[in-house]
């Protein structure tokens, strides 16, 4: 797959004139999405023909759950649909997977944050059952939103990365920063979690050697995308209007520390932003909700 992408360089370089700056932006790009693919299982030796639109989508979304500007998704993507109109065009494929793929709008918007009293009742509606799956539900939250963890940060969560006694999480940063942090918990989220440990997590493990702390009905790591659902289902549950997704967690959680008082540095801090210029945005946030 590597060799197409460099076959693609080539005919960009000869036949379209690109400056080496375009070029080393696409060989990013399409290397970056290769990569992805590569990480979600694709092996490389089976060819671009089996990539479909369903695999771009994941990109896309972990483009913008890893916080990408929209106008660096927005370039990201169309390098992506270039490269398979090429591939198209060449016969090397025969159905392109972008054809009906749209464009990311490159418009910035500001971050989306639901009110707390919208958050008491999302958090509130799986608390009222009692099955492995409710309580499993409860926890994670709770903890997505007492902590303001990625999606992928929570997912990625193992039983040993949770500090019961100590009250506190150790969440894995993002992998280009290499980074970890350790976030305090409130009780809710800590008495959330310990019921899901010490009850539910038995009742959906299939394997002990598995250290995922959130597992699916398989006994497998949830995923994120099996985390969007959930989200879905109690967002919808509870009638909370709007587009609500586990992302909006994370921005309420900043908006709401905003507002009681924490500083943009611990807000940023908690977060695992690199710069503080990406948590400024929360102030914005904040006086719109204020309008």
């Amino acid at each position: 797959m590597q060799e197409k992408i460099q076959v693609f360089l080539n005919f960009l370089t000869v036949e379209k004139d690109y400056a080496d700056n375009t070029i080393a932006a696409y060989r990013n790009d399409l290397t970056q999405f290769l990569r992805y693919l590569e990480a979600q299982g694709m092996d490389s030796e089976l060819g671009w023909h089996k990539v479909d639109k369903q695999d771009i989508v994941g990109y896309v979304m972990d483009l913008k759950e890893r916080e990408y500007t929209s106008s660096t998704v927005a370039r990201k993507v169309a390098a992506v649909k270039s490269f398979f109109h090429y591939l198209m065009a060449e016969g090397a494929i025969k159905d392109d997977p972008t054809a009906t793929l749209d464009s990311p709008k490159v418009k910035k918007r500001l971050p989306k944050a639901i009110s707390r009293e919208d958050i008491e009742v999302l958090l509130a509606a799986p608390a009222a059952g009692t099955s492995a799956k409710a309580q499993r539900d409860h926890a994670l939250l709770e903890l997505l939103y007492a902590s303001g963890m990625r999606v992928t940060e929570l997912v990625s969560l193992d039983i040993d990365d949770v500090d019961l006694e100590s009250g506190a999480v150790r969440v894995h940063g993002k992998k280009t920063l290499s980074k970890e942090r350790l976030i305090r918990i409130d009780e809710p989220a800590l008495d959330a979690t310990r019921t899901y440990l010490n009850k539910a997590r038995f009742q959906l493990m299939r394997d002990p050697n598995v250290r995922a702390l959130f597992l699916n009905h398989r006994g497998q790591r949830l995923t994120r995308q099996g985390l969007w659902l959930i989200i879905k289902h109690y967002v919808d549950e509870v009638g909370i209007s709007g587009d609500v997704t586990p992302h909006t967690l994370r921005h309420s959680f900043a908006a709401h520390k905003l507002s009681q008082g924490k500083s943009l540095q611990d807000i940023q801090k908690l977060l695992g932003h690199a710069n503080i210029s990406t948590t400024q945005v929360y102030q914005q946030v904040n006086q719109q909700s204020d309008g």
